[in-house]
């Protein structure tokens, strides 16, 4: 299999794998290289920097300046699009003759380029971008950010239904995979869950002591849960609870001090949140964005105890017997004092197992290796 050659463009530098994006290429380079593909790594670099730690799992890694600021705008393309269109990355594309896939649409600005016409092309879908967009405008207060997340999600929704050069969608939810199955119903669609670090369930039994949200908080969908939880569930209830994640806005960070039995961790080391994750009794995950799919939600299900989120956090993920669930503040704090005095059982971990099976690793890795016509 080691002349199974695979160029792989990624929107981002998947190293550190550090935030969902990343981590879902990361892994997968790393599950590929593991399955005997010759991986030729493209990335665009904008601030996270080279990685040697890829050069483990890669034949070949390459980096690309991103056009970013004005030299990314364009009044037909998505800025996420045309911001990434290196001409060097076509070069090296045409340089060996291998299967492609893009990750993210962000990618795909050559996707039609006659010089790649008659090679396999396929994408990772990593949202419906211009709901994800469209999303991040309702909730934007800043009117210049609200104006450009509307514009993109304009663009987007058109760039999207153009992406017919592509042979096969490999969508990280059911949902986003329903949607590309309908917009292209003559190209192979395949519902392939995100990479991870996780190779086996690791939950303890018996019980915690604390609930814990966990997340980028600088991001304005985890910001927003943060604050409902701050202000509609944690002041109803006793149990204790710790919130952490990177960049804590300082308005957050006065928020969550304003109660007593919440404690912040700003920017907690990997091996912090792993202990956090591993020894809360409850993890409590609401999100109001149906889009994507949530990394935190995996974190919890394979290191921790409960899980407790709203529809929202489960959309298209298939995971629905896995969590407990609650729509609102009133039913979140009536699930919390229940779940607080719940010990987890070796039961629980069995039927988590069972839950998971759908996420395991080697076999979506098999599942991409035939798409991409690698055996």
């Amino acid at each position: 299999m080691s002349q199974n050659k695979l160029h792989i463009i990624s929107f981002d530098v998947p190293y550190p794998p550090d935030y969902g994006g990343a981590i879902d290429v990361f892994y997968k380079v790393k599950a590929l290289h593991d399955a005997g593909c010759t991986i030729y790594l493209h990335c665009y670099d904008y601030g996270r920097g080279h990685a040697s730690e890829l050069e483990k799992y890669c034949e070949q890694v390459h980096y690309y300046e991103r056009a970013t600021g004005l030299g990314g705008i364009s009044l037909t393309a998505p800025y996420i699009v045309f911001s990434r269109r290196d001409q060097s990355l076509l070069k090296n594309l045409q340089g060996i003759d291998a299967p492609i896939l893009f990750e993210g649409i962000h990618t795909t600005y050559f996707l039609s380029h006659p010089t790649l016409k008659e090679r396999l092309k396929v994408i990772r879908t990593h949202n419906i971008e211009y709901q994800y967009y469209t999303e991040l405008a309702r909730r934007e207060s800043a009117f210049l950010k609200r104006m450009y997340y509307k514009t993109e999600a304009a663009l987007l929704y058109k760039y999207e239904t153009s992406l017919n050069k592509a042979s096969a969608f490999l969508s990280l939810s059911i949902t986003d995979n329903r949607f590309f199955q309908a917009l292209y119903p003559n190209s192979r669609n395949c519902f392939i869950p995100p990479f991870h670090p996780y190779d086996s369930v690791n939950s303890i039994t018996g019980k915690g002591k604390y609930c814990l949200y966990h997340g980028n908080l600088s991001h304005p969908e985890n910001r927003e849960a943060v604050i409902f939880l701050l202000k509609e569930v944690i002041p109803f209830t006793n149990a204790e609870f710790i919130i952490a994640g990177k960049k804590p806005s300082v308005d957050l960070q006065a928020i969550c001090n304003e109660q007593p039995n919440c404690k912040l961790i700003p920017n907690p080391d990997l091996a912090t949140m792993d202990e956090l994750v591993k020894n809360a009794q409850v993890h409590v995950l609401p999100t109001f964005q149906r889009t994507g799919m949530k990394l935190k939600l995996l974190s919890a299900l394979y290191g921790g105890r409960h899980v407790l989120v709203n529809d929202a956090m489960l959309s298209g993920t298939g995971l629905e017997n896995a969590c407990i669930v609650a729509n609102d503040s009133k039913d979140l704090v009536s699930k919390i004092n229940e779940l607080m005095l719940l010990p987890f059982t070796e039961q629980d971990i069995l039927s988590r197992i069972q839950q998971l099976l759908p996420y395991d690793k080697r076999e979506n890795v098999l599942q991409i290796l035939n798409v991409m016509g690698l055996k």
